[in-house]
C-alpha cells in the first residue's frame, strides 16, 4: 500500500491515537513509522515504533492484549492517525483499560486518581471498574501498611474467597429485605471483592467484560 499522502515527521514518524471502537474511549497515543503502518495494515493488528528502543513493537505481543484494527483515519493535515480498534484486555501496561486514566490535578498523596462524586456519574461503568482495578493492582504490587486491600493479598486466596462468599450472602439478605440502600452498599462490597479476586488471578475487567459481550452476541 502506498502512503505518499501521509506526512511522516523529520524522524520518519507519525503520532497514532488509538480508540476503542465500542466505547469510543481513547486508549493510548503511540508512534508509527512507515514500516509499522505497513505491518498494521497487513496484519490487522497494531504495530508501533518505540522511540526509546529504536525498534518496532507489536502491541500485545507479550501481554496478549492485542488491538484488532477496524479502521484507520488521518487528519486534515495528514500528519496524525486515528486508529479504531477492538481492544483485548487492558491497553495500558499498568492494567487500566486506557492509558488516560488520570485527571490533571486530581490525585492523592500517593499519586493515585481521585474522583469527585459528581464526576463518577460521567464515567462509563467500564472506566470506573478499570480505575478501581488499577488501585487494587497497585496495592497488590506495592503493599501499603494499613491498606485493607494489601491485607487481603497478604492473607491470600482463601481469605479473598471467604470475603466474596460473605459479601454474596449479605447481598442476598439485602435483596430479601427489599432495602435498596442496603443492596447498593452490599453489592458495592461484593463487586470490590470480586475485583480483588480478579487481580489475584491477574485477570483484567476487560476480559470479564469481553466474556459478557461474547455471550450477548
Amino acid at each position: 500500500m502506498n502512503f505518499t499522502n501521509i506526512k511522516f515527521d523529520a524522524n520518519g514518524l507519525i503520532p497514532a491515537i488509538i480508540q476503542d471502537v465500542k466505547s469510543n474511549t481513547v486508549l493510548m497515543l503511540a508512534y508509527m513509522n512507515e514500516q509499522a503502518l505497513h505491518k498494521t495494515v497487513e496484519t490487522g493488528l497494531t504495530w508501533f515504533y518505540s522511540r526509546s528502543r529504536q525498534a518496532l513493537w507489536h502491541k500485545g505481543e507479550t501481554s496478549g492484549n492485542v488491538q484488532k484494527v477496524i479502521d484507520i483515519y488521518y487528519d486534515c493535515d495528514a500528519d496524525s492517525l486515528l486508529v479504531k480498534v477492538e481492544q483485548t484486555g487492558a491497553a495500558c501496561h499498568e492494567g487500566t483499560f486506557s492509558c488516560f486514566s488520570r485527571k490533571l490535578g486530581q490525585t492523592d498523596s500517593q499519586g493515585e486518581k481521585l474522583f469527585a462524586p459528581e464526576e463518577v456519574y460521567g464515567q462509563s461503568p467500564a472506566t470506573v471498574l478499570h480505575d478501581l482495578y488499577h488501585v487494587i493492582n497497585n496495592r497488590r504490587d506495592n503493599p501499603k501498611e494499613g491498606s485493607y486491600t494489601t491485607y487481603l493479598f497478604e492473607k491470600g486466596q482463601d481469605k479473598i474467597l471467604k470475603k466474596v462468599g460473605e459479601e454474596s450472602a449479605e447481598t442476598i439478605i439485602a435483596s430479601k429485605n427489599n432495602d435498596n440502600n442496603e443492596l447498593l452498599y452490599e453489592m458495592a462490597d461484593l463487586w470490590y471483592h470480586c475485583l480483588v479476586l480478579l487481580a489475584y488471578h491477574k485477570v483484567s475487567p476487560s476480559e470479564l467484560l469481553a466474556e459478557l459481550l461474547k455471550r450477548r452476541k
